[in-house]
């Protein structure tokens, strides 16, 4: 089988966010980025199915400016074996224009199954799989918490949903997107990250797919989340229900 992991760059999870003075987004020069903590997972996950010799390549898809190709690398020294960059110099693109790439990208490598992160931490749209399975016509099975393929060529998915677990049975070729229960990724040995260094990164002009990247949606305003009053101590039982009553009124 061949994996299509698809990866996005975006700021570190464990760095502040401060929206820009002029309230048109967030700051993200001289900000340290990495790749979206989900695909982390769905990079993982794909690797751990190749020492078990259920895929037989992974190739590393990011869409991005060149600075994207370090989280490819990244990819690639946690185990992918190849890299593929759709070059654009638009900083966000939205999840429709994102299938759409995905899906012209799959239909050149033919990949068996497609995994990704359930969403970016960036947008948390949670749109991008679902629109690539819908594209191209592919069952999915997303949330994954555990999956395990099937002596029949298919995954058996088991999933997140409010009610508990579901385990799903799916045909290959599929789309699959990962929660954080899933795995826990590993991190790239030295003489790994070194080997990443000479991998092949293939880099696709997106104008060279002839898809519309034009944005439906028109960001009005970023702010910041108003800040949460201090707590307060109360003296007794007493007080706190009479507070929980009759000031934040969840009683």
């Amino acid at each position: 089988m061949k994996a299509l992991v698809c990866v996005k760059r975006v700021i570190d999870y464990n760095v502040r966010i401060r929206v820009k003075s002029d309230k048109s987004g967030v700051e993200t020069d001289n900000v340290k980025m990495s790749m979206n903590p989900f695909d982390e997972i769905a990079v993982e996950e794909a690797v751990r199915m190749k020492e078990k010799s259920e895929i037989k390549e992974i190739v590393i898809l990011s869409i991005g400016t060149d600075k994207s190709q370090e989280t490819i690398r990244s990819g690639l020294a946690m185990g992918g074996d190849r890299g593929i960059l759709v070059k654009t110099e638009k900083e966000q693109l939205e999840p429709l224009t994102v299938g759409k790439i995905i899906k012209a990208v799959s239909d050149r490598e033919k990949p068996d199954i497609i995994i990704l992160g359930k969403q970016a931490i960036d947008d948390d749209c949670n749109q991008t799989g679902q629109i690539v399975a819908t594209l191209l016509e592919f069952p999915q099975a997303t949330f994954a918490s555990e999956l395990k393929k099937n002596d029949d060529n298919t995954l058996e998915v088991t999933r997140e949903v409010d009610g508990g677990l579901e385990t799903v049975k799916v045909n290959i070729p599929c789309v699959v997107t990962t929660d954080l229960r899933l795995n826990e990724p590993r991190y790239a040995s030295l003489p790994n990250i070194m080997k990443a260094k000479q991998k092949k990164i293939d880099v696709l002009e997106i104008g060279s797919f002839g898809i519309d990247i034009k944005d439906r949606l028109q960001v009005l305003e970023v702010n910041e989340p108003p800040e949460r009053k201090p707590g307060i101590k109360v003296d007794d039982v007493e007080a706190l229900v009479n507070k929980l009553k009759n000031e934040a009124k969840v009683l």
